[in-house]
């Protein structure tokens, strides 16, 4: 059984290997700001204008490989949300493990003024995680008496 290597604070789980390919000599590799981080930056090819409340699909010019058995988590950046309201409109979009098609980000500007992309900006970040997949099955048998029932939203309080 290989052994995971350690990397100061990381662990390295061996044969969770990430491959990325270059579509344009702008892509930049994803890479960790930080070790122990989750999410890998990735960033744009390209110029783009969002006017306030506006979307945009951005490029990243690359397409990537993810290992078995994982998905990919295209997510907002935290301080471009926070600082300049540009997010990821389905966040967080999802990257299944067979998709070989160039990886994008669809944004959206959440702020009341405009906002300027440009290229080489770092506009998400990737998370690669384990995912289960579930047996799916109908029933006309459904348990509704547990403690949370068939309250929705706030129904579990403050």
């Amino acid at each position: 059984m290989p052994k995971d290597k350690m990397d100061s604070d990381r662990v390295v789980l061996t044969g969770n290997q990430v491959f990325f390919n270059k579509l344009s000599p702008d892509a930049k590799i994803p890479s960790y700001s930080k070790h122990g981080d989750a999410g890998m930056d990735l960033t744009a090819i390209e110029d783009d204008f969002l006017s306030k409340g506006e979307r945009a699909i951005v490029k990243t010019g690359l397409r990537v490989k993810i290992p078995k058995g994982t998905v990919g988590l295209i997510c907002p950046r935290s301080g471009l949300a926070s600082k300049s309201g540009i997010t990821v409109i389905n966040s967080p979009g999802i990257l299944d493990e067979k998709y070989r098609g160039e990886l994008m980000v669809a944004l959206i500007n959440t702020s009341n003024t405009g906002y300027q992309v440009s290229k080489g900006d770092r506009i998400a970040q990737l998370v690669i995680t384990p995912f289960v997949s579930c047996e799916i099955f109908e029933t006309e048998d459904f348990d509704e008496n547990t403690e949370r029932g068939t309250g929705g939203f706030g129904s579990s309080g403050k």
